[in-house]
């Protein structure tokens, strides 16, 4: 039985996320998503939050139960171990990723030899899709409901309410 783990930030998880964990759970036994704790960047959501919103997701989905989300902090690697995963799964948009995720392979396997690494190419309808992105458009009020879960869209609206439209009117002087 092969356990794969399929670690990020998650910040918000997307649909290009969503397409990864289903194409991973029919190549696996089973599937961690496993939830980053304590990146180097500005997050929107704290930990928990993120946690219960990829939970949701795959509640939406009606995951069959061998797909499990779990926090972690420290090497990924080292989580791999712990929980006994044998793969590492990656997802890759375009040439930046690709550069990015050799580099963190080859580091990977020169850490932990015995977890291997599987990338795996967004399909055409994510393959632009970026938490950072969504993020940014979420914040200046566009509409992201194309881009992500359900769920996520709901948390994304209550982190970011409509913004009120901004007048062409110059502003008043006051009386004096």
């Amino acid at each position: 039985m092969t356990l794969a783990l399929f670690p990020g930030t998650f910040d918000p998880f997307h649909n290009g996320h969503l397409d990864i964990a289903q194409r991973a759970l029919a190549l696996f036994d089973d599937l961690v998503i496993g939830v980053y704790a304590l990146p180097d960047k500005r997050l929107l959501f704290s930990h928990e939050e993120r946690i219960a919103l990829v939970q949701a997701c795959l509640r939406e989905i009606g995951a069959d139960g061998r797909a499990h989300v779990m926090g972690y902090d420290g090497l990924t690697v080292d989580f791999a171990r712990r929980i006994g995963a044998r793969v590492l799964i990656r997802g890759l948009r375009n040439s930046v990723d690709f550069d990015f995720e050799l580099q963190m392979a080859q580091t990977n396997h020169w850490l932990a030899p015995d977890v291997e690494y599987v990338c795996m190419f967004a399909n055409a309808p994510n393959h632009f899709v970026s938490a950072t992105l969504i993020r940014q458009i979420s914040a200046l009020g566009g509409d992201v409901s194309g881009l992500v879960p359900p769920a996520i869209a709901r948390a994304l609206k209550e982190k970011h309410p409509p913004l009120q439209a901004l007048s062409n009117a110059p502003p008043r002087r006051p009386r004096p």
